[in-house]
């Protein structure tokens, strides 16, 4: 870049599409690079903490205002998340988004996702991409490292909770890192999603002989190899699917995206994982004991558990320090392990920053001018 003019570039979707954004593997090997930098400690996210989750607005349910957004029960919101992420990456950014399940009235995604990159140093914008494709994936990929470091080699079969977006690329990058996968289970809420999502999988996975449906949680459960919820979810754990420990079959992994539940002192006798220590502490000081329900991911009930004397800190794992070898990861074939993913802006900057060079590299994008020269500098 040459100062005191600024350029920086747009990347609409059509642009992210071209640059790679689809790649998984690519994604699941950047997440993986950015788990070791969260475990090193070369990251700062918002808030004192430097690790929040971002900064939220919601609305109230009454105001005197006509003009003023209500909470609805349809998830409307708008969230900042800023995060710097350092390694190879080296780059500050933030993914900014409104939500509204009544969007898709109106043809459009529940959320709509941008990310804006920016130098380190100077604040100067790099880039503003679209991000809804972006954000899917890097939220499917932690999984599939996840599943890379934890799930038994031997792993045949896969089952999903939650046939959308997250369940489709949480799959993908699960079949990435777990090769001998021959059948998927996937268990959702309205037939015509079922439908789709089956319909999807067998044209993108022919080699895989049997995906079908089933109707409970237990069947998604019992004789599965690693298993991902990725469901949508509330601050009610009474409505979560909810897993007994005598359905699980040993060796198996379950990654937790979204919401699921389990009786303490059964999970207790499981491995439990999370894809950021620091983050769950920060949850578990946003979100006064008992976090989990306010945060719906099962790592807030890990954190819970540590205050009610069930695990102690040392029961919770940190997928780094197994990626490092600073602890063990599998213990056994017949080792149950959970795998908490909290989803962090460092990974939205991360695989943007892979995207935005690709672009470069390929000459795609619209180039746009911030200014020739700044009028109050």
């Amino acid at each position: 870049m040459s100062y005191p003019t600024i350029d920086f570039l747009f990347l609409s979707e059509e642009d992210m599409i071209k640059a790679g954004v689809k790649d998984m593997p690519a994604c699941i090997e950047t997440m993986e690079e950015v788990v070791k930098c969260l475990n090193a400690g070369d990251y700062v996210m918002g808030g004192e903490n430097h690790n929040s989750h971002g900064s939220q607005v919601s609305f109230p349910k009454e105001s005197p205002f006509p003009n003023m957004p209500l909470d609805e029960g349809d998830d409307r919101r708008f969230m900042a998340m800023p995060a710097y992420i350092g390694g190879s990456i080296d780059l500050m950014g933030m993914k900014w988004y409104g939500s509204n399940s009544a969007n898709r009235s109106k043809g459009l995604p529940r959320s709509i996702l941008t990310v804006m990159l920016n130098d380190k140093d100077t604040g100067a914008p790099l880039a503003l991409m679209s991000a809804n494709i972006l954000s899917a994936m890097r939220t499917g990929a932690i999984p599939g490292v996840g599943a890379k470091y934890l799930a038994r080699k031997d792993s045949t079969v896969c089952g999903i909770c939650g046939p959308g977006v997250m369940g489709k690329t949480s799959l993908e990058a699960i079949l990435c890192v777990c090769p001998d996968i021959k059948e998927i289970k996937v268990k959702g809420r309205g037939q015509k999603s079922l439908d789709a999502f089956i319909e999807y999988a067998k044209e993108k996975y022919p080699n895989i002989p049997t995906i079908r449906a089933v109707d409970t949680v237990e069947e998604l459960i019992r004789d599965t190899d690693v298993v991902s919820f990725a469901n949508s979810g509330n601050t009610d754990p009474s409505t979560y699917p909810f897993i007994k420990k005598e359905w699980i079959k040993p060796g198996a992994t379950i990654i937790g995206l979204s919401c699921f539940d389990m009786d303490s002192s059964e999970m207790a006798e499981c491995k439990l994982i999370v894809d950021n220590t620091q983050l769950y502490e920060a949850w578990a000081e946003e979100f006064p004991y008992p976090s989990f329900g306010a945060n719906n991911i099962i790592g807030s009930k890990f954190t819970d558990m540590i205050h009610d004397g069930i695990i102690t800190k040392e029961d919770m794992y940190d997928l780094g320090d197994i990626i490092f070898e600073k602890r063990p990861g599998r213990e056994s074939d017949d080792q149950i392990m959970i795998f908490s993913v909290g989803g962090m802006p460092v990974e939205d900057v991360a695989w943007g920053k892979k995207c935005y060079e690709r672009a470069l590299e390929l000459g795609i994008g619209t180039k746009l001018r911030l200014w020739d020269k700044p009028d109050l500098a």
